[in-house]
Order: structure tokens, then C-alpha cells, then sequence
């Protein structure tokens, strides 16, 4: 079993300053509105509620940490998932997402305990200008990244490999040679591939 199921709730912030003081490493998630983030956390954490949407896409806008457990010391946890609020979602006030977008930031560039970014990109939509904005940012954070390409089970094998060569050299410029991999919550693809990328940021010692 995972570490990563272990996972449960451990706090909420509106703002970047909000968060508790850095204790362990932490990866985060984040992703366009509607892009499957929620539904990654979930598969990944073998649970079904642990992390939720909002039932009006873009309306989310806490960030929501949990904490995976050491099973020796539980009151010191082995590491922290980082669920961001999604972006770039039509309906939501420009200010607003001025706002969102600064905290986003502030988070990548300054929190010092992250060890590693999930990027989450509908691999039918592929790169958005939004996605851009936040791309930019981890580049300046230079933290290592695991690009997961989203419902990948609405699109043929074939189809998938041209988007995941596509995405990666668009990206190149700004971030390097990164990796990206299909991702479906739904028909799990892609789903040992990266819990193991993740428990390697979390702990390249722990066996899961």
C-alpha cells in the first residue's frame, strides 16, 4: 500500500501567509479549473472525498493541505499534499483572478518546503494561455515538476503519445525536459508512475 493513502485533512488557507510554518516537504497540485485535480488526489490517496471541487468550477479558492502520516511518530507527518486553487476559469471576475494568480505565485516561488510541483493539463485542451502564466512561475521556483496529462482515457494510445511529445516540447523553453505522463482517475493510466515520482519528492527512503 501507498503512503499516499494514508493521507487525511490537515488545514485550509485563503492566503499564502495563512499556511502553518514549513515542516515537512510538500507537493503541490495545481491546474487549470476543471482539469481533473480533485480526481487526481483522490485516486492517488485511495479515497474517494478526500480532496472535492466545487460544484461551480472556479469558485474554490482555498488551499488545502494534507498530511500523510508517519506510522511511528503520527504527529509528525512524513510530508504534505498541496491542493491550490484551480485558475483561469471564464466566469470568475478578472480581479479575482489577479488575486488567485499572485497567490499561486507567492506560493511557488516562496514556500520553502516544496519539493516538487503536479502540474494537471487536460490533455484534449493541451496548453492554455492561463497555464502559461503559471508555467512562468514554476520556472522562477525551479523546483522539479510532474506534468500529468488528464483524461487520457478520452483519447486513443496513439493520440496520447503525440500529446504528451507536443506538450513537452512546447514547454521546453521554460522548463526544461520535464516529465509528462497520460493520466486517467477514472481508468487509473498513469497512476504508479506517478505515486512513484511523488513518494520520491515526499522521501526517496520510504517504501511504501
Amino acid at each position: 500500500m501507498s503512503i499516499l493513502h494514508r493521507a487525511s485533512f490537515y488545514q485550509s488557507a485563503s492566503k499564502v501567509v495563512q499556511l502553518p510554518a514549513p515542516r515537512g516537504p510538500e507537493v503541490c497540485f495545481v491546474g487549470r479549473s476543471n482539469a481533473g485535480k480533485s480526481s487526481a488526489i483522490n485516486v492517488l490517496t485511495n479515497q474517494k472525498r478526500l480532496a472535492y471541487s466545487s460544484k461551480t468550477p472556479g469558485r474554490t479558492r482555498l488551499i488545502n493541505i494534507f498530511g500523510i502520516p508517519d506510522s511511528l511518530d503520527p504527529d509528525n507527518p512524513l510530508g504534505y499534499l498541496v491542493d491550490l486553487p484551480g485558475y483561469g476559469y471564464a466566469s470568475v471576475a478578472q480581479e479575482a483572478q489577479q488575486e488567485w494568480g499572485k497567490e499561486l505565485g507567492d506560493y511557488l516561488i516562496k514556500r520553502p518546503s516544496l519539493a516538487g510541483v503536479v502540474l494537471l493539463i487536460d490533455i484534449r485542451r493541451g496548453i492554455t494561455k492561463h497555464d502559461y502564466g503559471l508555467i512562468d512561475w514554476i520556472a522562477q521556483a525551479k523546483r522539479p515538476v510532474l506534468i500529468l496529462l488528464t483524461k487520457a482515457d478520452k483519447l486513443p494510445y496513439g493520440q496520447r503519445q503525440k500529446a504528451i511529445a507536443a506538450i513537452r516540447k512546447e514547454i521546453a523553453s521554460q522548463l526544461g525536459d520535464v516529465e509528462a505522463i497520460a493520466f486517467s482517475a477514472t481508468n487509473r493510466i498513469g497512476l504508479e508512475e506517478a505515486n512513484e515520482k511523488i513518494l520520491n519528492w515526499i522521501s526517496p527512503r520510504v517504501v511504501p
